[in-house]
């Protein structure tokens, strides 16, 4: 039990600090003016802005089932969904940037899929009760 303790640990803070970078790069791409994006990656515009959606998207993902306990097969998918942005993202900066700086994105996308991985077999979210959801409804009703 105390194995299972220590990795919920591990895992909630790897989660919060994916979504915290994926919310602000997300968040950059999103308000940053189309044009210096673009002469970044050589990326379509409207590409990068999806891209952006998507990465906010996901660190939503990442965070809100867990601690709203409804959907929690989401926490898995959204981990995921990140995987394959950062495969792409890999490539791109080794393309244009070589190597070096290819580092971190490749670091991000296992850090992504130990989360998937993670909330997927080895320690998945538990979902709230019906009966856990009509005790939270009566106390907070009064009825």
């Amino acid at each position: 039990m105390q194995k299972k303790s220590k990795l919920t640990y591990v895992l909630w803070t790897v989660q919060v600090l994916l979504a915290l970078l994926f919310l602000m790069a997300g968040g950059i791409k999103l308000v940053m003016p189309i044009e210096p994006l673009v002469q970044q990656t050589s990326l379509p515009g409207t590409f990068l802005r999806f891209i952006a959606v998507c990465e906010v998207l996901g660190a939503f993902g990442l965070i809100l089932p867990g601690l709203l306990r409804i959907w929690t097969f989401l926490t898995p998918l959204a981990a995921t969904g990140l995987i394959g942005i950062m495969i792409g993202a890999v490539i791109v900066t080794a393309k244009t940037m070589g190597a070096g700086p290819a580092a971190l994105p490749l670091i991000t996308g296992l850090l992504a899929a130990f989360v998937a991985y993670s909330r997927w077999r080895v320690l998945p979210l538990a979902a709230r009760t019906e009966a856990a959801g009509t005790a939270y409804r009566s106390v907070s009703t009064g009825s």
